[in-house]
């Protein structure tokens, strides 16, 4: 073979392994660089418009708001049990008897001894009258001096002494009547009756049975006063017990009827603390209506107390307010939250609710327009930004970002103080003009605004993380309602995914 026909051979093959290099590192750097830096791609969730339902959840067991015990006062056997498990009976309805026959036998003892009683008064009244008329007889005798003035002496001792002994005749009638009044008493309470209106839950007696009721009543029957109205005792834990508040509403489940949602309220918080395995729980009192008589006492509810309800709010995804964007993103971690308007925007949302007359519409509109300048002034100076930092109206905490740096977006409580002596100061002209009730809707919506904890969120823009603070409202688990520069259909970042390579 020629040089000259081996030489172009080999021209001819090394042709195409370069072109396969080549081809083979485009492709690498296509995967590795250029893929990787365009495939990395984001989850998002949409801002949504509506209503967030904050609840506390707990257990608790229904009951009648009324029990009744019904006991037996007196001791003896059982004669009649007139009603049944379930019965319905009305207040002073016979509901049982207990023999009588001895009560009725001390009622006739008692009548012999009021008699025998009676027949002592007589005597002693018949000894009284010959004792008189013996000390009168010897009183005019000694005037005569015909008798001793000893026999006077002793004919007064008797006659104070006949006197004495009719005085213990008719107290011996007394102690006996009520002796026999006692025992018409507890004839009477051999006959049972139901103390209230309702329906009967428990019978612990039956016919010839024993009762003693010695040291104590005891219970034969229990007797629910109305089970048209109920309660749930709840145990709620210390944890939550702050946020419950009398007349919040609660709904509940029974496992009797699991697809079925009751309805009740809050009616009392009671104070005395229950501490179980170290786990300090409170009872709370829920008022029940039972008018269709479906619940039964002893039933276990799994109810939710409503303590916030926020209805037509912005709210996203918890998952939003948790997301950061990765360490290798830096545009994205570098980039600092917009300022806004903040308070500027919520205050005429909040004097909106007032009811305001002109005058007081002026006084808010002059004070709002001044705090605007503040806010416009102070922005178009970058060099008071640490300043502004540390202002209610010109800083970044409340129109809208955090303090440089990206730190902790939520004010401490004494910058909360600080910020609202400074706002009370600007707008103290205007709440001067405010009636009682509408300073005191003034003051708790300032102060729920000022103190609302702030934390950043991130929209995509131009396929990037932008972040943007908002302040965090009420929280459902779920969602959170949120307010700043974000509106309904705004696409937030809840997530990173990665793209899957071809095969």
């Amino acid at each position: 073979m020629s040089p000259q026909r081996h030489s172009s051979g080999v021209r001819r093959y090394r042709i195409p392994v370069i072109v396969a290099v080549l081809v083979a590192g485009f492709a690498g750097w296509w995967w590795f660089g250029g893929k990787g830096e365009t495939e990395q791609r984001y989850r998002t969730a949409a801002v949504e418009q509506g209503d967030i339902r904050v609840a506390i959840s707990a257990t608790g067991t229904l009951s009648a708001l009324s029990t009744v015990d019904v006991g037996s006062e007196v001791s003896g056997k059982v004669a009649e049990v007139l009603v049944d498990f379930n019965d319905r009976v009305g207040k002073g309805q016979v509901i049982a008897r207990i023999d009588p026959s001895t009560f009725e036998a001390q009622i006739a003892q008692g009548d012999a001894a009021i008699a025998n009683a009676r027949a002592n008064l007589q005597t002693a009244r018949a000894s009284l009258r010959n004792a008189e008329l013996d000390y009168s007889r010897k009183a005019a005798l000694v005037q005569q001096k015909l008798i001793a003035r000893g026999d006077l002496d002793q004919s007064l001792s008797t006659r104070d002494q006949a006197r004495a002994q009719v005085a213990s005749a008719e107290a011996q009638i007394r102690q006996q009547q009520a002796s026999a009044e006692n025992a018409h008493l507890n004839l009477g309470r051999t006959v049972i009756r139901s103390p209230v209106d309702g329906v009967v839950l428990t019978r612990a007696v039956e016919p010839g049975q024993t009762v003693a009721a010695s040291l104590q009543a005891p219970v034969l029957f229990k007797i629910a006063e109305d089970l048209a109205k109920m309660e749930i005792v709840l145990a709620v834990d210390q944890s939550d017990i702050g946020q419950v508040k009398q007349g919040q509403p609660v709904s509940f489940t029974v496992d009797a009827f699991p697809d079925r949602r009751f309805r009740g309220e809050v009616r009392q918080i009671r104070l005395s603390a229950t501490n179980t395995n170290n786990v300090i729980t409170y009872p709370v009192v829920i008022s029940v209506d039972n008018s269709d008589q479906v619940l039964l006492p002893g039933m276990t509810a799994n109810a939710e107390i409503e303590v916030s309800r926020r209805d037509n709010v912005l709210k996203v995804q918890n998952a939003a307010l948790r997301f950061k964007p990765p360490v290798e993103d830096p545009a994205a971690q570098a980039q600092q939250p917009q300022r806004g308007n903040g308070m500027s925007d919520e205050l005429p949302k909040i004097a909106a609710t007032l009811g305001l007359d002109p005058r007081q519409q002026a006084a808010f509109d002059e004070a709002l327009a001044k705090m605007r300048e503040r806010i416009a002034a102070r922005a178009a100076a970058p060099q008071a930004d640490g300043a502004n930092n540390r202002s209610l109206f010109g800083g970044r905490l409340p129109g809208g970002g955090p303090p440089s740096g990206g730190g902790n977006a939520n004010a401490s409580g004494a910058m909360r103080q600080r910020m609202m002596e400074r706002f009370n100061q600007q707008f103290g002209a205007f709440r001067e003009t405010l009636s009682e009730p509408q300073r005191q809707q003034w003051d708790a919506a300032v102060a729920a605004v000022v103190g609302a904890r702030r934390a950043p969120v991130y929209v995509l823009a131009e396929g990037k993380p932008k972040q943007v603070l908002v302040r965090i409202g009420a929280s459902d688990g779920n969602s959170t309602e949120v307010s700043g520069e974000l509106k309904a259909g705004d696409e937030v970042v809840v997530g990173t995914q990665s793209a899957e390579a071809p095969r």
